[in-house]
């Protein structure tokens, strides 16, 4: 392919709003153009990215026995009223939905367990046709709420999501573990460096899962890793021990403590400084939304008698902080947010910041963080403005409330089996940085019994079948190859999913000897598979050639200069810099070409 035949226009500087290396290096390559927040045009060259990854999918899920097919991007809502998700996702905010024009609700899929289980119940009868796995790459859409980092986190993206079927819970998870090597595979052959991790399953559901994280400074997830033992987790999923609590010297009578002004631990910490942030128990108040029908069926009860949202309290240790995700899990969430100044007023009598456990509203549930167990004579509010409570003990002036793992995990953590078996005492938790490319869930029969989906078993009985699915961002993975492998002049694309594998840049285009030289290598490294760019614009000079060369980020270089009518030409690996420059003749360089494309698995 000839570079001047191709629409391609480059920037020197990247967007203001371009905040991480791939955003902005695409965005100055030409590879994207955003048209509306979160929502992109792929141009050419990250389109040829874009199918040599699902190319490298495709391949390892057809060896895999998976078969592909294509579901609609619109879904009507009574598939997902079947599964009881219709709700949380508008909850959530995320959802694209809106009114056909005879009146029906339909949204535009984020996701397809509902579309598939619907298929897959109309065409399985038998356990004979089980185990399956059907999987497709299409465009899924999320109405973020801040679309950022480019194709990291968009409006509209591309996915890949396959679905496992299976006859019973054992056979699902060697359905699970197969793709779980699929996902190894795949992440391999594109170049990248990741970490499979524990995760949380948040609304797709389901018994357990694992995301694919790609190693990057400036990726979005925080990831909970030990070196000594490969523990790695979400930090939304994240557990760990804590330090013990600092013991109470002296046991003495409850008593209120005049706090003027002081709503933060920091503040606290300065009227006390002699207290311990571990016996400081701070008190958050959430508005939650409740999955009514998921504390009926948990309960046994009414859907009717169950409360559809109101104020929870949850305790906490002064240095440790709440998670989110564990909480909204526990407690049923449909949605979880802070309590507005008005719920915290009405619930506690007093101003935000002196939230506590002691005379709360009749209405407000008390939970508390497992942080809170064995601390000992506590600072804690006073539920009335400028006041807090000192010197609490639970047990004498208040029950301990309902406690359970709400706690984010910290670096410096140790593992839960720090100092049992073969773990050592010390085994600590550090914080890392990924970004999610993979996620793989295990959904056992949610979906298959909440819409019906079942098969004869061998005794001719109906059972639920046994589900997992599993997908990959597609256009997340080229956005995280950037990530990992670019400097401050460019892309440098792994060379499995490179644009073009090679690139010839030709200093002098006119010049007899260059032109038949660039011509032959073209020729015969595109004869031999080869897919390669050449630069033969005639009015760029070489120093801009070089430029655009490094920024696009092709890892294989050829250079054709003045050393032509030689038979000489400079091999140049983007990879390699100055270093890795040669003189070798044009027969070299395109055997070398040759031989790390047949590596790469390219031809």
């Amino acid at each position: 392919m000839k570079l001047s035949k191709q629409l391609f226009v480059t920037l020197r500087e990247a967007p203001s709003d371009a905040e991480v290396a791939s955003h902005a290096l695409m965005l100055r390559a030409g590879f994207l153009q955003q048209i509306a927040a979160g929502i992109y045009v792929y141009g050419p060259m990250l389109w040829r990215v874009l199918q040599r990854i699902e190319g490298i999918v495709r391949d390892e899920h057809d060896k895999a026995d998976c078969q592909e097919l294509l579901m609609p991007a619109i879904q009507p809502r009574e598939l997902w009223d079947e599964s009881g998700r219709w709700e949380r996702y508008v909850n959530d905010g995320i959802l694209f939905h809106f009114k056909e024009r005879k009146g029906g609700e339909v949204c535009l899929g984020p996701t397809h367990e509902e579309v598939i289980t619907n298929f897959v119940k109309g065409q399985v009868q038998s356990y004979k046709q089980l185990p399956v796995t059907l999987y497709q790459i299409q465009t899924k859409f999320r109405d973020e709420i801040r679309p950022r980092f480019g194709l990291m986190r968009g409006r509209e993206f591309i996915m890949k999501d396959a679905y496992s079927f299976d006859v019973s819970e054992e056979a699902m998870v060697e359905s699970y573990k197969v793709m779980r090597q699929v996902y190894r595979n795949i992440f391999s052959r594109c170049g990248l460096r990741f970490t499979p991790v524990e995760a949380d399953s948040g609304a797709i559901g389901g018994s357990g899962s694992e995301e694919f994280m790609v190693d990057a400074d400036t990726g979005e997830d925080a990831i909970a890793v030990c070196r000594a033992t490969d523990y790695a987790a979400n930090l939304e999923k994240a557990v760990s021990r804590i330090p013990a609590p600092a013991a109470c010297d002296e046991v003495v009578a409850m008593h209120k403590e005049p706090t003027p002004g002081a709503t933060t631990c920091a503040a606290l910490l300065e009227l006390f400084p002699d207290l311990p942030m571990t016996r400081l128990l701070k008190t958050v108040l959430y508005h939650v939304v409740y999955d009514v029908e998921a504390l009926a069926a948990r309960d046994g009860v009414d859907a009717s008698e169950v409360r559809a949202e109101g104020v929870i309290a949850v305790m906490c240790r002064g240095d440790r902080e709440l998670n989110e995700v564990k909480l909204a899990n526990h407690v049923n969430a449909l949605k979880l947010e802070l309590a507005s100044e008005d719920e915290v007023k009405a619930a506690t009598g007093a101003e935000v910041g002196y939230a506590g456990p002691i005379g709360l509203a009749d209405d407000v549930r008390l939970y508390a963080d497992e942080s809170v167990n064995g601390v000992e004579g506590f600072l804690c509010g006073g539920n009335e403005t400028d006041t807090h409570y000192l010197d609490v003990h639970f047990g004498r002036d208040l029950d301990q409330p309902e406690t359970a793992d709400f706690g984010t995990v910290q670096a410096g953590d140790l593992v839960v089996e720090a100092g049992t078996g073969d773990v050592p005492a010390d085994a600590a938790i550090e914080i890392t940085r990924g970004i999610e490319v993979g996620h793989i869930f295990q959904l056992g029969t949610k979906y298959s019994e909440a819409m019906s989906a079942s098969f004869l078993d061998v005794d001719q009985k109906q059972k639920p079948i046994w589900m997992g699915c599993y997908g990959i961002g597609v256009s997340r993975v080229a956005a995280s190859a950037i990530e990992q492998n670019h400097d401050e002049a460019g892309m440098i694309w792994p060379l499995e999913i490179a644009p073009y594998a090679a690139l010839i840049v030709q200093m002098k285009v006119g010049d007899e000897a260059q032109d038949a030289l660039c011509q032959k290598l073209h020729d015969d490294l595109t004869a031999a598979g080869v897919d390669v760019l050449w630069d033969e614009r005639k009015k760029v000079r070489p120093g801009a050639k070089f430029k655009d060369a490094d920024l696009v980020g092709i890892p294989l270089r050829i250079v054709v200069g003045r050393d032509a009518a030689e038979d000489k030409v400079e091999w140049s690996p983007r990879a390699g810099g100055d270093e890795a420059k040669e003189v070798l003749t044009s027969g070299d360089a395109m055997e070398r070409v040759v031989a790390a494309c047949r590596e790469a698995g390219r031809i």
